[in-house]
């Protein structure tokens, strides 16, 4: 399997299901371990902690234009020094594989 931020996300039909326990477990060892599992396996999130705002509104400019590009878009929490990025698929009602993509690309956002 490629690496997950080398991947690009596909559209979900509302028929296909959320992911298993097993599956998102499996997936979250592909990730940062500062993602967590959310709302009883519906979601993903990580605050990403930054020096000033400045900073923060950069990475959040760099994470919308990951979103844009893969046409899967996180929900956003942002303050001064840190912003909250959370994935779930709304289609259908949880977690997708376009969400670890996505988690997965936001990651590489700060690798030097």
């Amino acid at each position: 399997m490629s690496q997950l931020h080398d991947r690009h996300c596909v559209p979900c039909e509302g028929s296909t299901p959320p992911m298993d326990k097993v599956d998102i477990q499996s997936f979250m060892k592909s990730l940062s371990p500062d993602w967590r599992v959310a709302d009883e396996g519906h979601a993903i999130e990580r605050t990403f902690r930054f020096p000033d705002f400045h900073q923060t509104m950069a990475f959040v400019n760099a994470a919308a234009w990951v979103a844009h590009r893969e046409d899967h878009h996180p929900d956003l929490q942002v303050g001064y020094d840190r912003c909250l990025v959370r994935f779930t698929t709304h289609a259908i009602g949880g977690l997708s594989e376009n969400d670890f993509i996505c988690a997965a690309r936001v990651d590489r956002l700060l690798e030097d």
